[in-house]
């Protein structure tokens, strides 16, 4: 008799943080081969369908592709808010001396590529996608620092998801100041009173996390027709939500786990679908060597490490902070590198710049083929620093 076939090792990968970057880089190459195939127009038409309600007082009939950009990412920038209100109460930003380095470093990763940018487009129609290479893809970034397992010290990927949320905090605030259409104050005040609610629920000790959703999808609403990008509700909704420094598990905490295997395995996922299927042409090719292409590729893989390992260095130098635990300044070159992995905020941020399809195509391959580069440079780097470590100390 033969033996059963042993799925323990399939279930620990899908039950694994690994599991969320696999299934987002499937869905990339699905979508790219899909886009460049006969099955492109019927994906984009789909992407085109409009579906929704809509009356005089209610406006929400809308494309496939803006609900997932505008409605789904929504839920996505929630998640990303609760880890940043949890990194701030309990985290590695809950103290001046845990967050100094990870947010100078960020601020350092953050604004030079933007220059870099900017010194290849600006003043051109360009100019205003300068926030593009300034994100980091936290999901895809710690995929690839977990892969190294015990090679690298495990203060470097505390280190990593630290300056990954503040780096998705500069880019937030980015997004709600630079990328947003005027604003409507009318529906910013609707917003506002739906706030007070649910910082009144939070001084009441409401403790189900699911309550505060409710005024969350009218605050959404009452956002997306403001003009500010409707994606910053969800970072608003997240900050009302109560938590806490001790062991027992918060209503924040509560909401964050149930909303992470949706958000990588599912929300993700789509977005990266819905958005990387891109036709590739011959001017998008020539368009990795335009000002765009550069400014995008050399700001995400020299300026996101050169600003990071800076900082890093002028800080620990000064005194002002510490570098991680048993970390060197090649741990941090790497680390730097992978910081470089764009993607999901970096896509997210074209499609807001440019009203031009072909420019967002163009910054979207720059962004794809970038990330990719600097995923592999920076997985290298730190296996080539654990490998100079073992032969230094023999172990």
């Amino acid at each position: 008799m033969q033996d059963k076939i042993n799925f323990r090792i399939f279930k620990d990968f899908v039950q694994s943080s690994n599991f969320g970057g696999f299934l987002l880089f499937l869905c990339v190459i699905i979508s790219l081969i899909i886009a460049n195939t006969s099955l492109a127009v019927p994906l984009q038409n789909l992407l085109d369908t409009k579906f929704g309600f809509e009356n005089k007082a209610i406006h929400l009939d809308y494309s496939v592709s803006m609900w997932v950009n505008d409605g789904l990412m929504a839920i996505f920038f929630l998640l990303v808010g609760l880890e940043i209100k949890r990194e701030i109460v309990e985290g590695e930003l809950s103290s001046p001396k845990k967050a100094v380095l990870p947010i100078i470093a960020a601020l350092g990763g953050a604004v030079l590529p933007a220059l870099i940018y900017l010194g290849f487009n600006s003043g051109s129609e360009t100019g205003g996608g300068w926030g593009i290479p300034m994100a980091t893809d936290i999901a895809f970034a710690l995929a690839v620092i977990s892969l190294l397992d015990k090679r690298v010290p495990s203060s470097l990927k505390i280190f990593l998801a630290a300056l990954a949320i503040v780096d998705d905090l500069i880019a937030i605030l980015v997004i709600a100041i630079f990328y947003s259409e005027g604003i409507k104050f009318a529906y910013l005040g609707l917003a506002g009173i739906g706030m007070i609610i649910l910082l009144a629920m939070n001084r009441f000790n409401v403790k189900n996390p699911y309550l505060y959703l409710i005024p969350g999808v009218f605050i959404w609403y009452f956002v997306h027709h403001s003009g500010i990008h409707a994606t910053i509700a969800g970072v608003l909704v997240a900050m009302t939500l109560p938590t806490n420094d001790t062991e027992a598990e918060s209503p924040l905490e509560t909401l964050e786990h149930a909303l992470v295997k949706p958000v990588n395995f599912l929300i993700i996922p789509i977005f990266a679908f819905a958005n990387t299927n891109i036709t590739i042409q011959r001017e998008m090719i020539e368009g990795l060597t335009s000002p765009l292409g550069l400014g995008i590729s050399l700001g995400l893989i020299f300026g996101k490490p050169i600003g990071i390992v800076t900082t890093s260095f002028i800080c620990s130098k000064l005194g002002i902070g510490q570098l991680p635990e048993n970390s060197k300044m090649l741990h941090m070159l790497g680390l730097g590198l992978l910081a470089g992995i764009g993607f999901t905020m970096s896509i997210f941020i074209s499609i807001l710049s440019f009203d031009n399809q072909i420019l967002i195509e163009e910054a979207k391959l720059s962004v794809l083929i970038t990330s990719l580069i600097a995923g592999i440079l920076g997985y290298v780097i730190l296996n080539l620093s654990s490998r100079a470590k073992i032969r230094k100390t023999g172990y």
